[in-house]
């Protein structure tokens, strides 16, 4: 009997891999009036039912040009896609071994600066941190589609500059100690961006807290762990786990899943809070800062809020300041609910810093995940078109629509 069924299952699994194809079509579909290029993903499941594998898959257009893709954690094959509007495009998977892709993204633990965690793709750079009262979102600026993190991070803290820079200090040449920190720091561009940004005790530019019973924002703590579960080339993924709080009498962990693909400005964030027996109201914001304390727009219907950073120019020397701030230029912030139900209001937190932050609010069930997505752009980065707040809002209008009308991918 045991004979029988082995000699079955491998008579199944044999034939099987003889129907199986060796090219599968995938087919992008968009329902949009507008051309699209965006991160499609199809299940790798679905692929192995026809290419009876699911490993060393190769993407190719239609005309058999190979595509950088990846595959994730959660058992998707994903690749960047073009599609004209109320159109299609055909693309192919085939077995073959996948070519060694240039990495769009990356993030690692920066132990340089104690326990910062940064990550970044073509057009943008966050950090978050584990330490401190700084507990939302960082962010870098770049005018380049390089991965610029590591650099900046080795550079920032040379030890053999800072040397340099403590002795001129010390021996009574402190402006001559600020040119020299300056022709190398991160926070003045050098021609591939900056960090010109602070965050403080708020939210900064995107994260999330649980909101008490009287609408305040109840502030999460920094990070305790983070997983990798992404490394790239076109997606970065990691998993941050925060310290238990104890909410309406419950104690609470709160579990982030943060999601950077190439070519977005925005990540998509997961948010779960592990211990809750009853819904609670939450709340991803935006820091409103004193040097631009009106310059926001909040638009619940069209699932976007929006604010015009005008950068921290205090880290700077007095006799520099003027003209450095000039060159921090417009950071645009943005954060997307376009499938959540949420309200928008702003609430005033003076901290000497902000005035308070603009908040996109909804509800959460146990279990259940709070997700939105947050991003930036700059008008210093020309490439990207970002001339002005009106640019950064019609980015956000329509990256929103683009999210409620996904593009639609099958497999044939």
């Amino acid at each position: 009997m045991n004979c029988k069924k082995i000699i079955f299952t491998l008579f199944a699994a044999y034939a099987s891999l003889a129907q199986a194809a060796d090219r599968v079509t995938i087919t992008v579909a968009n329902t949009l009036g507008t051309a699209r290029t965006e991160m499609v993903e199809t299940s790798l499941t679905a692929l192995e039912r026809k290419l009876g594998t699911r490993q060393d898959i190769v993407v190719t257009d239609a005309e058999g040009k190979e595509l950088p893709s990846q595959v994730t954690y959660d058992g998707k094959l994903i690749f960047l896609a073009g599609v004209p509007a109320k159109g299609r495009t055909v693309y192919y998977a085939h077995k073959g071994t996948p070519q060694k892709y240039t990495a769009k993204v990356a993030g690692r633990l920066f132990t340089e600066r104690q326990d910062e965690f940064g990550w970044e793709n073509d057009k943008v750079a966050y950090r978050i941190y584990g330490h401190g009262a700084a507990v939302g979102y960082d962010l870098f600026n770049k005018n380049t589609t390089d991965l610029m993190l590591d650099y900046w991070y080795a550079s920032e803290q040379d030890a053999t500059m800072r040397s340099t820079i403590k002795d001129l200090a010390k021996r009574g040449y402190k402006d001559l100690a600020d040119q020299v920190y300056n022709a190398y720091c991160y926070h003045i561009n050098h021609g591939k961006g900056m960090d010109c940004y602070t965050v403080g005790p708020t939210l900064g530019g995107g994260a999330s807290a649980i909101l008490d019973d009287k609408d305040n924002l109840v502030m999460p703590h920094c990070y305790k762990t983070y997983k990798i579960l992404d490394k790239g080339p076109l997606r970065f993924t990691v998993e941050l786990t925060y310290p238990e709080q104890t909410i309406s009498g419950e104690k609470v962990t709160e579990v982030r899943t943060i999601r950077l693909d190439a070519g977005s400005h925005f990540n998509r964030v997961s948010v779960v809070y592990n211990g809750l027996t009853k819904p609670v109201s939450v709340a991803a914001g935006i820091v409103v800062h004193q040097q631009n304390p009106t310059a926001y727009v909040m638009d619940a219907k069209a699932g976007y809020m929006a604010y015009d950073d005008l950068g921290d120019a205090s880290v700077y020397n007095p006799n520099y300041r003027k003209q450095l701030a000039k060159e921090m230029g417009h950071i645009y912030i943005g954060v997307l609910f376009p499938q959540t139900h949420a309200s928008t209001f702003f609430q005033a937190r003076p901290n000497g810093i902000a005035t308070g932050h603009i908040l996109a609010k909804t509800t959460v069930k146990p279990r259940l995940a709070f997700t939105y997505y947050f991003g930036s752009g700059w008008d210093q980065n020309k490439a990207e078109g970002l001339h002005d707040f009106a640019a950064w809002q019609s980015l956000l209008g329509k990256t929103s629509q683009a999210l409620k009308a996904p593009l639609k991918v099958s497999v044939k």
